[in-house]
């Protein structure tokens, strides 16, 4: 399990050895696979919450962290016909920054793993529409054949009679793992809120806690240092911070910035400084010779 700071920021304690030989140059990172995640907001009186998962502490990745439902992409869904409503895949792909197909891949990501991780499902039986509640024994069965790759995303749609719905989704912000990392993951962040009839569960064998928490609770807690979050998380979060509503949020997506935050490491004298442009409350300066400080 991660060490955590005097926040509860996530910190590997294998990360300084693994930091130096990229700072020296010595390291080659390992090229990032695709993933997508979603933070699945409500309404209530206290401004909206959203849907967070605790990732067992068994993980060899960001165990014991809160975190959103997502995941990787499914390769099959850079080229398989899907079903879909809302922006084009053009229109995606100009907002991802990435090619059209890759875009289909990406949005597909966001839809399916939310369904998958949360039983949530951003897709109707028309382009208008979304589905009600899919909490039977049926809907179960195909979840766990996604979620066993049994089926792709596209054919379970065909066969469900549904239409993705784009539209649901707003794309917020980009995050791609530090490059001293073995296990890296070239992320895209999406709000959405939770759809009419919907209802959440913890449906992922990767989760051994899920809530529904304010950004500024959530935030709090961090600070505390009684909830482990990663940078992307608590820097999403406190982003969230700012909006009323759900519908706020989504409003406000389409404006935001998906330039890539990518953490460097560089040596200063004999320190190694980690950070992630645009987000100072997270720089580290390691000792060379020790843990962070």
């Amino acid at each position: 399990m991660a060490n955590a700071q005097a926040d509860g920021q996530w910190y590997p304690p294998e990360w300084p050895d693994r930091i130096r030989p990229l700072a020296d140059g010595a390291l080659t990172p390992v090229t990032p696979k695709r993933a997508a995640t979603v933070m699945l907001l409500k309404d209530t009186g206290d401004g909206p919450a959203v849907h967070m998962l605790r990732r067992r502490t068994s993980m060899a990745f960001a165990g014991g962290a809160y975190a959103y439902p997502g995941g990787g992409v499914d390769p099959r869904d850079d080229d398989r016909h899907v079903r879909w409503a809302g922006p084009t895949r053009a229109w995606w792909a100009q907002r991802l920054g990435v090619d059209e197909t890759a875009a289909q891949a990406i949005v597909c990501a966001a839809v399916r793993e939310t369904y998958e991780e949360a039983g949530v499902l951003l897709a109707g039986p028309t382009p208008d529409s979304v589905v009600g509640d899919t909490t039977g024994e049926d809907w179960e069965a195909d979840r766990a054949a996604l979620v066993a790759r049994e089926t792709s995303f596209a054919e379970f749609l065909d066969r469900r009679g549904l239409v993705l719905r784009s539209d649901l989704l707003g794309a917020w912000t980009r995050w791609i793992t530090p490059e001293f990392e073995p296990r890296r993951y070239d992320t895209w962040f999406f709000v959405a809120a939770l759809p009419d009839g919907q209802r959440t569960r913890n449906a992922s064998t990767e989760a051994d806690r899920t809530v529904w928490i304010t950004p500024r609770e959530a935030a709090a807690g961090y600070d505390r240092g009684e909830l482990l979050m990663m940078p992307p998380t608590i820097a999403t979060l406190r982003q969230l911070t700012a909006y009323k509503g759900a519908a706020e949020a989504l409003d406000a997506a389409p404006a935001r910035d998906l330039t890539p935050v990518l953490a460097t490491a560089r040596l200063v004298e004999d320190r190694i400084v980690l950070s992630w442009p645009g987000h100072d409350e997270f720089t580290k300066h390691i000792p060379t010779g020790g843990g962070p400080a």
